[in-house]
């Protein structure tokens, strides 16, 4: 998820230069590591002979790539696996949505969540408000049946981050790399509030959904709720704070970014970009675990929290960091439930926790490290998930192994377990129990020699085929010394997706075969180097691929981040890509958002005759352009969904079905 009003915060100059930052935010990779790119890798398969023969030829045959669709013709023989009449690509401040579908706004930022919550009021916000109101920036969306009905069920909902310059009027006038310590510590106090997640109650009612008003479920998850610390990682000394001398409870949970739901009914919410929200430079610069803050990239400083709050501040509390970073679980059931986090699957920029029943009982649950150059994880539990007993799953993700992905140039791969003890993962580098482990599950992967990614971002498993789709969104700091046959962009603007197959369909197994599903980009620009399928229109291509979600048919349906007017001359939106048959690799496009904003969420119902998604930063500036025109809560790129004058741009989720009912895109 690429954090873009954060990250402009970034420059922000406090307890020391931005000169003497370390360079690693989203948007830097940290990895030192001697380890091959996937790039580098593939490129060991390709001879002079092959650059010869052509580079997408030669990954045809070598079956790096799927076969490319030898003529429409063929592929028109196929029925394609979605029905829906494509939208056209475009750039505008509204959403859309394919013709013959509702897109009904669900809920906004700041709209009332809680019982006896206000009404929003943009000029009148306050902690106590937000705290009562759905949050900023919705992120990954879940849906959880009531008494197994798809149209009466428990919405989950991440909040990422927050926009400071779009939440608050008069940043107008301050330099991006001054509002993070302009911020009041009123704003501070609505921000810290605006985070984490919310559990909301919604019915369909007359073919429209609505959030049930006083539901004894609503509930809001913020930055300083109070949660549980399990697994290896709890009551170890690095987890321990003036506030928590046992290690076992930390407030609040940061940057969560994508997720998923469990089969039990739990929520599993992913914590990212949590290095921008500590600060103190010199500090860092002379901590126990200065090393290990360099490769997490710590401190980032897209705020400066730690202005009113100690525990942000590394001079004051240098563990504080160790205690972000995890997947935390969470019932939706039970609002008085205390949030637990994961620490068994390990600490590092979490995008998602795409999962599946493996086929003999055991949970496997697969993850992204978003970051450049980073790796790809996956999870493993000891017991299995008991499907008639809800609680007898409560602590099953604390128990297990975790493991990286280390990708081989002959196409097939290796999972290697990041177990104490094993290989180099011993006291005499650092790793003197399983919580060192975990809570540097980064450094850990290093040793093993995993391989280097482009910013693995969400990762699904489809339960129809056993495969295992990797979304790799880019990589903007490829050089041009680091381009191959099998990577040519330098850089990496527009990302592919990769998919695996398990050996023998068997999540567990330590082995496993991939291929690239599509390299993204318009194929119309040969330089560019992308793969659709020759079916895929003009309007149907994307580029940087971030959330995705199968569907109860296994299609895959992908959710972008990073397209613009500017970059591709379009906004973001969900694609519908096929994946089998000789119509793999086609896509098509089946809603967009307006501009500035990024498309996030995508999660059907069961019975497929909703589909929710989540409408990110709507009016956010292009901070990759320094001649892009600002975007203020004053004067924003779009006042979308409102449109009234004296309200903001609002993220908010949406509800899409089709007119007269029926199920999407079938």
């Amino acid at each position: 998820m690429l954090q873009r009003c954060a990250k402009s915060e970034f420059e922000a100059v406090t307890n020391g230069s931005i000169s003497q930052a370390f360079e690693a935010s989203e948007d830097e990779g940290s990895n030192p590591a001697p380890t091959a790119t996937l790039g580098e890798i593939i490129a060991q398969r390709l001879s002079r002979r092959d650059l010869g023969r052509g580079v997408l030829a030669v990954l045809a045959v070598d079956g790096l790539l799927p076969r490319l669709a030898p003529s429409r013709a063929e592929a028109a023989n196929d029925a394609p696996a979605f029905s829906f009449d494509e939208l056209a690509a475009g750039f505008d401040e509204t959403h859309h949505v394919a013709q013959g579908y509702d897109a009904d706004v669900l809920i906004r930022w700041g709209d009332p969540l809680v019982a006896h919550a206000p009404e929003f009021d943009p000029s009148a916000q306050s902690a106590d408000r937000q705290g009562r109101q759905f949050g900023y920036n919705n992120d990954f969306l879940g849906y959880i049946p009531i008494d197994g009905r798809s149209d009466h069920g428990l919405l989950v909902v991440n909040h990422e981050y927050t926009c400071t310059e779009l939440m608050f009027p008069g940043f107008g006038d301050v330099e991006r790399s001054a509002r993070a310590a302009h911020a009041t510590e009123d704003q501070v106090a609505i921000e810290m509030m605006a985070h984490g997640g919310s559990v909301l109650e919604v019915k369909r009612e007359n073919g429209k959904w609505h959030v049930v008003s006083d539901s004894n479920y609503a509930r809001r998850i913020t930055a300083e709720t109070e949660m549980r610390i399990s697994g290896p990682a709890a009551r170890h000394l690095k987890m321990r704070t003036g506030a928590d001398s046992s290690g076992t409870r930390v407030k609040g949970m940061l940057n969560n970014c994508a997720g998923a739901v469990t089969p039990w009914g739990t929520w599993l919410t992913c914590e990212e970009n949590i290095n921008g929200y500590f600060m103190n430079i010199d500090a860092a610069a002379t901590h126990p675990d200065a090393t290990a803050l360099k490769r997490y990239g710590i401190p980032a400083m897209f705020y400066s929290w730690g202005r009113f709050h100690d525990r942000f501040d590394l001079g004051k509390e240098p563990n504080e960091c160790h205690r972000f970073g995890w997947v935390v679980e969470i019932d939706p059931f039970d609002p008085a439930s205390t949030p637990v986090k994961r620490t068994a699957l390990g600490r590092f920029k979490h995008e998602g926790a795409g999962n599946i029943v493996n086929k003999d009982g055991r949970f496997v649950i697969y993850q992204g490290d978003d970051q450049r150059f980073d790796y790809v994880y996956k999870f493993v539990t000891t017991a299995r998930v008991d499907t008639s007993d809800r609680a007898a799953n409560r602590d099953i993700l604390d128990d297990g192994t975790l493991y990286v992905a280390r990708f081989d140039a002959d196409g097939t791969g290796v999972w290697l377990p990041l177990v104490q003890g094993q290989g180099p993962l011993t006291p005499e580098n650092g790793f003197h129990t399983q919580g060192d482990v975990v809570i540097f599950a980064r450094l850990a992967a290093d040793l093993l020699g995993a391989t280097k990614m482009d910013r693995p971002e969400d990762i699904e498993a489809n339960p129809k085929t056993n495969s295992v789709f990797v979304m790799l969104t880019n990589n903007s700091k490829r050089t041009p010394e680091q381009t191959d046959a099998a990577n040519p962009r330098a850089p990496n603007a527009y990302g592919h997706i990769i998919e695996i197959k398990p050996d023998a369909d068997d999540h567990s197994a330590a082995a496993f075969r991939w291929n690239i599903l599509v390299r993204c980009g318009d194929p119309a620009i040969a330089d560019v180097g992308a793969t659709f399928n020759a079916l895929t229109t003009k309007d149907g291509w994307f580029a940087n691929p971030d959330n995705c979600v199968v569907d109860a048919l296994g299609r895959l349906w992908i959710a972008t981040d990073g397209n613009s007017e500017a970059t591709t001359g379009r906004n973001d939106g969900i694609f519908a890509l096929e994946t089998e048959g000789s119509r793999r690799g086609t896509s098509k496009l089946f809603f967009r958002v307006p501009t500035g904003a990024e498309m996030c969420g995508p999660y059907f119902t069961p019975d497929l005759e909703t589909f929710f998604v989540a409408v990110q930063h709507p009016g956010e500036g292009d901070y990759d352009d320094p001649n892009a025109p600002a975007s203020t809560f004053e004067a924003p790129l779009t006042r979308w969904p409102d449109f009234k004058d004296d309200m903001p741009p609002r993220p908010s989720v949406i509800a899409i079905t089709r007119k007269g009912g029926g199920k999407i895109a079938v």
